[in-house]
């Protein structure tokens, strides 16, 4: 079982960014996104960027956005990576590729078994890939809703190379890990108090039941069929 990097996303303070990467966080996560709530200006993503210097991936999360804003972001931010949305098209990923020369990583939604055939769609253009799961119905939000899809029909995926989110928190983090396994965690709601709101708390129960799973390795095949039942 490959030991997942964890990304915590939507942080807005130098205090809670200090706290995952002393728990050992791989990539923070800034969201540009005016409707969330953990929206950032370009000038707040600055300064926290320059907070976590060259501990960890510094991620800016954008939801179709134009050129402008990306450039923008890409110069002045200076972001590793840049995390897409939205709905842009496979011809878009490449674009802003091409066009920020970060690396890219694109979220596709995810709600049932069909929704998994989009990853080849965009595995060509996007350097990364995250699922999270489909917004639910009313939510102007694309993530961060603190819900989750059924993580068995994952098992059809040939390859674990893809980021998983949606409705991790301590509770199911080991359920991620030792049943999912994928190469990566993006974790955002699951560690708040409120929305937008971070919390140390939880945060350090989130790592602790992270390490717990690490430690007791891949569930028993049988297992993972009764828990998904």
């Amino acid at each position: 079982m490959i030991r997942p990097h964890i990304k915590i996303c939507g942080l807005k303070t130098e205090g809670h960014i200090d706290t995952v990467l002393a728990r050992g966080c791989s990539e923070v996560g800034f969201v540009h996104f005016e409707p969330s709530p953990r929206h950032l200006s370009v000038e707040e993503m600055i300064r926290l960027r320059a907070h976590v210097g060259g501990r960890a991936l510094v991620t800016v999360v954008t939801v179709d956005a134009d050129d402008d804003l990306l450039k923008r972001l890409a110069t002045r931010v200076r972001p590793d990576v840049i995390q897409l949305h939205g709905r842009e098209s496979a011809a878009r990923v490449a674009e802003v590729s091409a066009l920020t020369g970060a690396t890219v990583m694109k979220a596709i939604p995810v709600a049932g078994p069909a929704d998994l055939a989009e990853i080849e769609r965009f595995r060509p253009v996007a350097d990364r890939i995250l699922l999270d799961a489909r917004a639910p119905k009313g939510s102007n939000l694309p993530g961060g809703n603190g819900v989750s899809f059924d993580w068995s029909i994952l098992d059809a995926l040939e390859t674990r190379d893809f980021t998983l989110s949606g409705g991790i928190n301590p509770e199911t983090v080991e359920m991620a890990v030792r049943r999912v396994a994928p190469r990566g965690l993006d974790v955002s709601s699951g560690v708040e108090r409120a929305p937008g709101v971070k919390d140390d708390g939880l945060i350090h129960r989130l790592f602790d039941a992270f390490e717990a799973a690490i430690e007791a390795g891949p569930l028993p095949l049988e297992d993972r069929k009764r828990r998904f039942a």
